[in-house]
Formats: structure tokens, C-alpha cells, sequence
């Protein structure tokens, strides 16, 4: 047990709460004896007492009375708990393909949740409990993909850098490559889709739809397309690219081409005389393939992510050849 000690708040434990501080230096030190402590005044903040919710910043002295563990304390016994933490975070690494100090990178897996909902009991956002940092941050979501849509999706790693890549993708400085597989082939090669979109509930979820511009929770969505390659009529790999990011954008605007994103659930329209090709798996065909967006810090992230193994094996049973598709300059 040592002696009275006065501690300096670091520049990185900015805005942190008492508590959290506390519990980062000191993990071994229970809530209620901490408050015991900042009831007493034994705990101070520059000399004044200090409440478990108070704010501290840089420079500010901490003084810290003779407690029963030492600094940093020692690991916790392995509870069920911990052991999900630990799973959790696994799967997170094995998603993992991009990290600096501000930002985490993965590459999401097809039929994994960005965020919870119904039925919805296994999501990132869940996951990323498992990597709070030594001061108790966690990771912040900074966007979005569909269940079924793979790829590149960015979270931020503190505070600061969440809000500045939020205002990137608010101010249109990001932009993201998806690649699709879709049912025929456009008219034109590559053009521009401008429409206005309403989500409209079906006894299959949420859906969206076209809509006339002024209709009541229409938002204005645009797109822009080039066919990579094509099998006769029959099949096209689109490389399309949203300027908007509305729920299901890509995916209604590649119905409104005629041609359907392959798998899609919701949006695949076929004729009776149309057959799914065999050998290929009745999945999203859709993947958010590259991101290019204002580090928080410095300089342009850029980030390709790998398909997924349903769209490795589309595009081998195909013959498509992954070089072909060249991505954003």
C-alpha cells in the first residue's frame, strides 16, 4: 500500500471521467470504494474535491490516497464474460485490414450487422465492446452497410476522429467503389442515376421505392455506374459508386437499370424464363470494394477490401477477371 501520490492528468485522457481515469489506472479498485473515497474528500482534483462524473484535463493533479492494490492493479479471474470479450475480439481481427492510431478499417463480412435491430443479436457495433481502449473508449461506427453487403467499412478509433470523418462523409469528401454482379446488361455503359427514394414498409421489412420528388420522406439519391465486363446478356459486373447514401441506394438503382444485383432479396426481379446460374450461391452479390476518405489526422485513407468467397467463386465461375476492374483514380 503506498503513500499519498499526486498524479498528472495526460494530454490524451482529455474530458475523461473521474471514474473512467480510475479505472484505467487503477482496475483493481472497486466503484463503491471509489465513491467512499470522493465522499470522504480523500480523492481531489487541484485540490478541490471532485465528484465520479466530473470531467478532468490535462495538467490537472489527481490525488490519489493509500489504496489496498497497486497501480494497474492485476487481471480479473476468466468469466464467461471476459471469454466473449475475448471471441469477440477475434472476429474483429480476423476482419481487421487497416489500423493507424485514429481509425480501424475492416472488411465486413456478408450477412454480419453493422448494428442491432430485431432479431439482430450479433453486430460490429456489439463487437467492438471487446476493443475499448486502456481509457474505456470504444470504437464509434462513422457509417453504414447493409446485413448482406460486404465490404470496407471505417470506425473510428477516439472521439475526435469520429467526428471529423462524420463531417467528411456529410460534406461528400468520401468516395467509395462497390462492386456488383447483376442480372443483363445496361443500355449505356456508364451513366448517372438521379432519383428520389421513400422507405415504405412490407411484410418483408422496410423497403425503398422510387418516388416522385416532393413526396412526403423522399430523399434525393444519385449514382454513377460503368460496366467492367459482361457475360453475353445475361450477367454484368457493375462498378458503381453512390454520391448519396441512402438505405439501399445501389440496390434500388440497379433495379431501375433493369438489372437487379444478383441474390438481392428484396430487389431481384426475374422473369419466369430466367435461371439462376448453377453453381452460383443465392446471395448478395454486392461489395463495398475500395473507400478513399480525409484521414482524421492526415493525409487520404485509402483502403481495398478482398470480395467475398460467394462473389470469388461467382467470378471465377464466370471467367471475370478481378484486374479487370479498375478502381477509382
Amino acid at each position: 500500500m503506498a503513500g499519498v501520490e499526486q498524479k498528472a492528468v495526460s494530454a490524451d485522457e482529455a474530458g475523461m471521467r473521474l471514474d473512467r481515469w480510475f479505472k484505467v489506472h487503477y482496475p483493481g479498485l472497486g466503484f463503491g470504494h471509489l465513491q467512499k473515497l470522493l465522499r470522504s474528500g480523500q480523492v481531489r482534483v487541484d485540490g478541490g474535491r471532485a465528484k465520479a462524473d466530473t470531467r478532468i484535463q490535462p495538467g490537472q493533479m489527481v490525488r490519489v490516497p493509500p489504496l489496498p492494490i497497486d497501480e494497474k492493479g492485476s487481471p480479473g479471474p476468466l468469466t464467461a464474460k471476459t471469454i466473449r470479450s475475448q471471441q469477440d475480439g477475434d472476429v474483429l481481427a480476423k476482419m481487421l485490414i487497416y489500423e493507424d492510431d485514429k481509425v480501424f478499417v475492416f472488411n465486413k463480412p456478408s450477412g454480419l450487422a453493422v448494428q442491432g435491430g430485431s432479431g439482430v443479436t450479433r453486430h460490429v457495433d456489439g463487437l467492438l465492446e471487446a476493443w475499448r481502449s486502456k481509457k474505456g473508449e470504444k470504437p464509434r461506427l462513422v457509417h453504414r452497410l447493409d446485413r448482406d453487403t460486404s465490404g470496407v467499412l471505417v470506425v473510428a478509433r477516439t472521439r475526435l476522429a469520429a467526428m471529423k470523418l462524420a463531417e467528411a462523409f456529410r460534406a461528400r469528401e468520401t468516395r467509395k467503389t462497390y462492386w456488383a454482379l447483376v442480372k443483363g446488361v445496361p443500355k449505356n455503359r456508364d451513366g448517372k442515376l438521379s432519383t428520389w427514394l421513400v422507405k415504405e414498409q412490407t411484410p418483408d421489412g422496410d423497403r425503398m421505392r422510387i418516388a416522385a420528388h416532393g413526396e412526403k420522406g423522399a430523399d434525393h439519391a444519385v449514382s454513377y455506374y460503368r460496366v467492367v465486363d459482361q457475360a453475353g446478356q445475361n450477367l454484368s459486373w457493375l462498378e458503381m459508386e453512390p454520391y448519396t447514401g441512402r438505405t439501399h441506394q445501389l440496390r434500388v438503382h440497379a433495379l431501375e437499370l433493369g438489372c437487379p444485383i444478383i441474390g438481392d432479396p428484396k430487389y431481384f426481379e426475374a422473369d419466369t424464363n430466367w435461371d439462376f446460374p448453377g453453381g452460383m450461391q443465392n446471395r448478395l452479390h454486392l461489395h463495398a470494394r475500395r473507400i478513399i476518405i480525409p484521414h482524421p489526422e492526415r493525409g487520404k485513407l485509402d483502403v481495398t477490401a478482398e470480395m467475398p468467397p460467394h462473389m470469388v467463386q461467382s467470378w471465377n465461375l464466370i471467367g471475370f477477371e478481378e484486374a479487370t476492374g479498375n478502381d477509382l483514380a
